[in-house]
């Protein structure tokens, strides 16, 4: 059998509020999630041995292969479905590491969906959906890899209509743990970031579908991303990505993605997106830069 073939999209956090943090540790959210037209390519070939191999530009940087969450995953998942169908990983990995953008996340919920053509599951499996919490926050969000609402901790979707959105993506190729940017946040166990009436505000719908580019764009501006501040003292390059875009043409909404460093920007359309790109990297070669939308 040849090998399948899945994306890893690169997530893109619109807005971010950090509601509180449970009192088991972890974080609840409410935020607008977008994904990009680069991504991750995994592809598994059917065989007797789970094994991963990674190639491609940032291979380097994806650490200890026995830590990779596609192997967290697979294995996961071979825990949850007795005589599940398993093979060889290839990884290609072009999406920065510690960025922000989900890219391990990404990587794990490819894997999952490899997985479940391999062995005739349905996406929408509740097994599936399971380990994909199980594995990390972001992977069930990832494993549905189109715009949605998420709330809770990466476990509450809501589909969202949302139009093609020209961007630019920027990553100053530092890396920035998000255990520490919610370490910086210093909520304690239990405690709420914003009041009831903000967290009641939340549940405002978004643009109705057919909504333009242009409301969208108001909506998301009237958001934030509450972990933009406590990231940027981590790593105050961040503040300089933003401050890269804003002053590119057209630039209607710069912003951090996720826990950071990757920043974005929203624009009319892709032509201006392009000449936004071109210009960032020619004055800052050293970063990571994309040209393209987000759906």
């Amino acid at each position: 059998m040849p090998g399948l073939v899945e994306e890893g999209r690169a997530k893109v956090n619109l807005t971010l509020r950090v509601v509180g943090r449970r009192v088991d540790g972890y974080h609840d959210l409410e935020s607008v999630v977008a994904f990009a037209d680069c991504a991750d390519r995994l592809t598994l070939t059917p065989g007797p041995e789970l094994s991963l191999q990674t190639t491609g530009p940032l291979a380097s940087a994806c650490g200890e292969t026995s830590d990779n969450l596609v192997l967290k995953a697979a294995r996961l998942l071979g825990e949850s479905i007795p005589n599940l169908k398993m093979g060889g990983f290839v990884l290609e990995k072009v999406l920065p590491v510690a960025a922000g953008i989900g890219g391990g996340s990404a990587d794990a919920a490819a894997a999952l969906r490899l997985l479940a053509r391999l062995n005739n599951l349905s996406f929408d499996d509740e097994r599936l959906r399971e380990v994909a919490l199980a594995t990390g926050a972001d992977v069930p969000v990832c494993l549905a890899s189109r715009a949605c609402d998420m709330t809770g901790v990466g476990d509450n979707l809501r589909p969202l209509s949302a139009p093609k959105m020209p961007c630019v993506l920027v990553n100053p190729c530092v890396p920035v743990a998000t255990k520490d940017v919610f370490a910086a946040l210093g909520l304690r166990h239990g405690e709420l970031l914003v009041g009831v009436t903000d967290v009641m505000m939340q549940a405002s719908p978004w643009p109705e579908e057919g909504g333009s580019l242009e409301e969208w764009v108001e909506a998301l501006a009237a958001g934030t991303n509450d972990l933009e501040g406590p990231a940027t003292k981590i790593q105050p390059l961040i503040g300089e990505v933003i401050a890269a875009l804003n002053a590119t043409d057209g630039a209607w909404l710069a912003r951090m993605s996720g826990s950071g460093a990757t920043c974005f920007a929203l624009y009319e359309n892709t032509a201006e997106a392009k000449r936004a790109a071109d210009k960032i990297s020619k004055e800052h070669p050293e970063w990571w830069v994309h040209a393209g939308t987000l759906s």
